[in-house]
């Protein structure tokens, strides 16, 4: 208790020098939360946004003439439609691959002309990480037009369109794209797997890269290893400029992260640092006195390293009140696609409890072994 109050009686004494301390590790915490908050909002939203580009892998049956593929957008063989779920199912292919979607593509006659249908089925993604399915849901009895050809038609959503002896209702025209997307036309799975006459049948499953390499590391290469022995009947195929966009994008969100959060830590740590230098050496004469009246190094050390602890405890919680804030209040208008889900991390002002005030007994320890090893007599002669 007496070490207690002589920390105490120090943080009132020398308050300028506590209030700077306190005041730089707040400064550091909060920028080390922010940045936390903010890389991993950062991170959310480059997966968020490169997900909403689309898929950048095509798995199709190994036997489909490529000619005819490149040709007309689809293959011209099938696969049983378990067999997303078997590929699924093998070990470690969620490590390479996710957002397995099974589908059916083919082409038909709507309102005159040729129009290419698509049919979606349920999607599949890992269960590690909790994602959500990426792409379209469309229900029994629904159809998703592409904006050509609902202008073509004079089709507006809430009406109805026939399409292969079966009636439809209209429940989204698609925004205009400038792809090949404006001239198809998206049904659940099954129905369009009736329509086109193929019943439990798919003819690709389009999926989303996990490796994110770029492509001098050859990631395709790597894919249709895991392809060859979980799924040896099929092929992948990987939009490049797509994936490579996609790998660029999430490589800079990393390297951002390990890049700010040791610049801060350091900055924090030399500040701190400097400060209890400057500390022990503005005292020199004062521990001098202490040590000649016989306090010992414990003591001494209790003293200086009580203080920094709890410098850094009240200077860390006030650093997470600052960076929290920080990140709240601007980190939306930023990232605006996962603005929800930028909120304060549970447990997070629990770790910055325990780590602030290890962070500034780590920085105050090198003046501190200077104050213990200090002669007494030396001290007092300089004075």
């Amino acid at each position: 208790m007496r070490i207690l109050r002589l920390i105490v009686a120090e943080l009132n004494y020398h308050w300028v020098n506590t209030l700077m301390g306190v005041l730089g590790l707040a400064i550091a915490v909060g920028l080390l939360v922010s940045v936390r908050m903010t890389s991993q909002a950062s991170e959310r939203e480059t997966r968020r946004v490169m997900r909403d580009m689309g898929f950048n892998l095509r798995i199709i049956p190994k036997s489909t003439d490529m000619d005819h593929f490149w040709a007309n957008g689809f293959s011209d063989q099938t696969m049983p439609g378990e067999t997303v779920k078997k590929l699924a199912a093998q070990r470690g292919v969620f490590v390479s691959f996710n957002h397995l979607t099974p589908t059916l593509e083919g082409r038909i006659e709507l309102g005159g002309r040729m129009v290419w249908v698509t049919g979606i089925g349920e999607t599949i993604v890992s269960a590690v990480d909790g994602r959500q399915p990426m792409g379209f849901r469309i229900k029994p009895g629904e159809i998703f037009m592409g904006w050509a050809v609902a202008q073509r038609m004079g089709v507006k959503r809430g009406g109805s369109v026939e399409l292969g002896g079966k009636r439809f209702q209209v429940e989204r025209v698609l925004a205009e794209g400038g792809t090949d997307e404006d001239v198809r036309v998206f049904l659940a799975l099954k129905e369009a797997q009736s329509v086109l006459g193929q019943p439990g049948r798919i003819n690709e499953i389009k999926a989303i890269d996990c490796l994110c390499l770029t492509a001098d590391k050859d990631p395709l290469a790597m894919l249709r290893k895991v392809i060859e022995t979980a799924l040896p009947e099929a092929r992948v195929l990987q939009l490049r400029t797509l994936a490579d966009a996609r790998a660029k994008q999430r490589q800079m969100a990393e390297r951002y992260a390990r890049l700010m959060v040791p610049m801060v830590f350091v900055v924090g740590l030399v500040w701190v640092g400097v400060l209890g230098w400057l500390n022990v050496r503005e005292r020199r004469v004062e521990i001098g006195l202490w040590r000649a009246m016989g306090h010992g190094s414990g003591r001494i050390a209790g003293l200086f390293l009580g203080k920094a602890a709890l410098t850094g405890l009240v200077g860390g919680l006030m650093g997470y009140a600052l960076g929290t804030w920080v990140a709240l209040r601007f980190g939306p208008g930023i990232f605006q696609v996962t603005a929800k889900g930028l909120v304060p991390e549970a447990g997070l002002w629990v770790r910055v409890a325990l780590v602030a005030p290890a962070f500034a007994v780590l920085a105050s320890l090198i003046p501190t072994m200077k104050a213990m090893g200090q002669d007494p007599a030396e001290a007092l002669r300089a004075d």
